[in-house]
């Protein structure tokens, strides 16, 4: 019959591969499943449920009852612990971060030499970072500075009798905690070698011909092209220190500490949510920490613009 066209060979392909393109997407379906129902469960579920209980008053015990923005309002204008944790957090973050990254990247150019045993050096230096959050380091490091710890045995030595308990000490016991945030650098040191052993090495070569020095040839070249790295474990550090919590809670006794000098932000959480049963009021922090966490991430990627070079700039 004239007017019908015979199917062509790719139209027949077509059609018989459609039905198998759909039996695929379902086998992948099933496969991602597990994965599906871990976030909606595990992770989409309850962040919705803590947004609610936010803006409740709830007890873990009696019914959450709808309080609208009444535990924000009293965060902000009625909790002067809540600013205390705020500014604690903050001055910890800006303080151990950078601590944390110059002497991850001064160890990292160390390594970067081509010392002998590098494999083992750099598993050493990383070390500190698996146990550096632990329990055990955090009470080993409460003994080091506590009035009879290590630390004034040491001045004892050198002819300076203190009996300082630097960690009761609200001057100097935020500084222990800084100091143990420092110890931790293997993760960013791992990744800083990485990236210096990226940087090509004729670049070095043209610029010692020319005549620059290890300073010169750091701040001209290291530098710039390590900056992706360093915006990298900048990011990272940042977030993790926000959410400091069990070297704060063991070395400060689970209190804060003297003075509330340790009370970072997630501890007084800690202890809203299961020491004050204020579990509303709790959940409502979460949520203005994850802002502010928001907040500094997006400020750091807006100021990379100005820093941050990258391969094809």
């Amino acid at each position: 019959m004239t007017g019908f066209a015979a199917p062509t060979a790719s139209a027949t392909s077509l059609a018989s591969a459609a039905p198998s393109r759909r039996r695929q997407g379902k086998w992948a379906l099933l496969f991602l499943s597990p994965w599906i129902v871990g976030l909606i469960l595990l992770t989409a579920g309850p962040l919705l449920a803590s947004l609610y209980l936010s803006f409740t008053k709830y007890d873990l015990l009696s019914d959450p009852v709808w309080t609208g923005f009444g535990n924000y309002i009293r965060m902000f204008t009625a909790d002067p612990l809540w600013w205390q944790s705020v500014r604690v957090t903050a001055i910890y973050v800006v303080i151990a971060v950078p601590l944390q990254l110059a002497l991850a990247l001064a160890l990292a150019l160390l390594l970067n030499r081509g010392i002998k045993g590098l494999g083992f050096w750099r598993a050493a230096f990383y070390v500190p970072s698996l146990f550096g959050s632990g329990v055990a380091v955090a009470i080993l490091w409460r003994e080091i500075f506590g009035s009879s710890g290590l630390l004034n045995q040491i001045l004892d030595l050198i002819g300076i009798h203190s009996t300082t308990s630097w960690i009761g000490d609200p001057t100097w016991s935020l500084g222990t905690l800084v100091l143990l945030r420092a110890w931790e650098f293997g993760s960013p040191m791992i990744i800083f070698l990485a990236g210096l052993r990226q940087i090509p090495q004729d670049l070095y070569e043209s610029a010692e011909i020319d005549g620059a020095g290890p300073v010169r040839r750091f701040f001209s070249i290291t530098l710039p092209m390590l900056s992706p790295i360093l915006f990298f474990n900048l990011v990272l550090q940042v977030i993790n220190a926000f959410q400091v919590f069990g070297s704060a809670f063991i070395i400060g006794g689970g209190t804060g500490g003297a003075g509330n000098s340790l009370l970072v932000y997630t501890l007084y959480l800690y202890q809203s949510a299961f020491g004050n049963f204020q579990m509303g009021y709790a959940a409502a922090m979460a949520w203005v920490l994850v802002v502010i966490i928001g907040i500094v991430t997006a400020v750091n990627f807006w100021f990379s613009r100005h820093w941050v070079q990258y391969a094809d700039d």
